[in-house]
């Protein structure tokens, strides 16, 4: 896997929670993305930017790395100290108004993200689809929750993440929410199989977020959650 390459950035500076390197190479193993230097990708959500230093290291893409929390000046010193300054473009815009033009991006990607503002009707097919060209691919990796917990969450979760379990959902809850368009080709989703190997890399890190997490682990995480890909073809 493409991931071990990274291990040098496997780190509480970089991490913001279960390796998101692991989840986008996954994501990309899944559904390979045929880029070439034309190509632009959005990574929306990016944190510090290591999603998109990974995009930028693997394909030759120019990447607008979006982040509602990080600030676009702290990212982009991030990208010169990584030497991908020249094809990785910082953005700080808040998901529900982006300010790109219509049909500029051949791919969207957001890991561990699309869940803080997406977990709505109409917000894939009102605020996504628009930017994707024809023939383009969102592909999405968000923290879920079992398809036998659907319904559920408030019990088998709210211990760990208290208000918040209400966005921890399914395959077939995302597979759904992501809706029907006259655009859209096709919707898949399922579920990851790095969840194990994200989880034990950011529960490594000394930091008060992984201890936090690491009390609740055995009891809550492995049992009930997971993570869920989403896959969506534009026609």
């Amino acid at each position: 896997m493409r991931a071990e390459k990274y291990k040098p950035y496997f780190t509480e500076e970089y991490l913001m929670g279960p390796n998101s390197i692991r989840l986008i190479d996954e994501l990309l193993s899944a559904y390979p993305l045929h880029l070439n230097k034309e190509s632009k990708v959005l990574d929306l959500g990016c944190g510090t930017g290591l999603t998109s230093f990974f995009i930028a290291a693997e394909t030759s893409a120019t990447v607008y790395a979006n982040d509602l929390w990080i600030a676009a000046k702290d990212n982009s010193d991030r990208f010169k100290s990584w030497n991908v300054e020249g094809s990785v473009i910082p953005f700080q815009q808040d998901a529900n108004e982006l300010h790109f033009d219509i049909s500029t991006f051949d791919a969207i990607l957001s890991v561990d993200a699309y869940h803080y503002f997406a977990a709505k009707e109409g917000f894939f097919c009102g605020k996504i689809l628009p930017f994707l060209k024809g023939g383009g691919m969102a592909l999405f990796a968000v923290p879920g929750v079992k398809e036998e917990y659907e319904g559920r969450q408030n019990d088998v979760l709210q211990a760990w993440v208290g208000e918040d379990a209400h966005m921890f959902h399914s395959c077939s809850w995302w597979k759904h929410i992501i809706g029907e368009h006259a655009d859209i080709a096709f919707v898949e989703t399922w579920e990851l199989h790095c969840f194990a190997a994200a989880w034990e890399e950011w529960l490594k890190i000394d930091s008060q977020y992984a201890d936090e997490d690491r009390a609740f682990f055995e009891s809550v995480i492995r049992k009930y959650s997971n993570f869920v890909g989403i896959a969506v073809k534009r026609r």
